[in-house]
């Protein structure tokens, strides 16, 4: 049976009683109303001059949302668990935050290590190594699996037994519908419209958007984005292997862009899936305090100006 107290007086304090295996206690007051009864739990902690206790986080692999603008966009949850790492890696090539790499360090209050391409999908051994011992956080824009990436690195940890654990965060896929208006029941399949060149235009998007289309939904177009790409013209041109890699310049497709080359592929192709005077929504820095959205035509859309990255589309 749970022991009672006898009935004392309500003393007003800022303590806070919470449902845990640690109940933290702050040693001026204890507070207890006259009925109150008190729950067995696995632990009891007093601390005396401390405003909170740092919970030690079991050994695995986190894989943290981080949002889509800020440093302050991720949650507690997350921000407690960066903390704690004992390696914090930021994936820098599917999607960036609207800060550097500095200010996230100077709010996370640790140093982060930049996960390129080449490291995610081929040296994800450097991620894991020892990830079975320390803690290790793996920091992702949007949320943790917007990008397949992500689920190969998680894959690869557990075969390993390593366990994974995921903080998730808003992604742009949710929050294109309260950005635009547009209810995120009526979207179809995503999907992602990238750089062309004088020798690669792909348009399976064009097919995508004609089965949304087909059936009444909404399209949410992705835009390309170039983070320390290799220049292949300048291999070829350096005689290829044994010479230091070097990268394209960063490049962001905009919202002008993207309705550009769609033109292109209906233009080409010739199904009418779309034309110059289709509606359609362009988005951009959605989640930050500079967001810009803009309706319009396509043709209109393939003139506009929306300022910095990132940017999105929607048909």
């Amino acid at each position: 049976m749970p022991n009672r107290l006898p009935p004392v007086e309500l003393v007003e304090s800022d303590a806070v009683i919470v449902e845990s295996d640690a109940v933290i206690v702050e040693s001026d007051a204890v507070i207890v109303e006259s009925d109150a009864v008190i729950v067995e739990s696995d632990a009891v902690i007093v601390v005396s001059g401390s405003d909170q206790l740092q919970k030690k986080t079991s050994i695995m692999l986190y894989l943290v949302g981080l949002g889509l603008a800020d440093e302050k966009d991720i949650s507690v949850k997350g921000l407690e668990i960066v903390k704690s790492a004992d390696r914090v890696y930021l994936e820098a090539y599917t999607s960036i935050l609207l800060v550097n790499e500095k200010k996230l360090e100077e709010f996370y209050g640790r140093p982060i290590i930049l996960a390129d391409r080449d490291m995610v999908e081929q040296k994800s051994d450097e991620i894991l190594e020892n990830a079975d011992k320390l803690n290790v956080a793996f920091l992702v824009v949007g949320d943790p699996f917007g990008a397949t990436t992500h689920t190969d690195l998680a894959l690869r940890a557990r075969s390993q037994s390593i366990a994974v654990r995921t903080v998730h965060a808003p992604s742009i896929l949710t929050a294109i519908g309260g950005a635009t208006g547009l209810s995120l029941y009526n979207f179809g399949q995503t999907v992602s419209m990238v750089f062309f060149t004088e020798s690669w235009r792909p348009d399976s998007f064009y097919d995508r958007i004609k089965e949304n289309t087909s059936i009444g939904l909404h399209t949410l177009v992705l835009v390309d984005i170039k983070v320390k790409e290799p220049d292949l013209a300048a291999m070829v041109a350096g005689g290829g292997s044994g010479r230091r890699i070097r990268y394209e310049a960063p490049r962001f497709m905009s919202v002008a862009q993207c309705a550009r080359q769609m033109l292109e592929v209906e233009a080409a192709r010739k199904e009418g899936v779309y034309g110059e005077d289709s509606l359609a929504v362009g988005a951009a820095r959605v989640g930050s305090e500079e967001q810009q959205v803009a309706c319009g035509t396509l043709s209109e859309l393939a003139e506009i100006d929306l300022g910095p990255p990132l940017h999105m589309g929607g048909e």
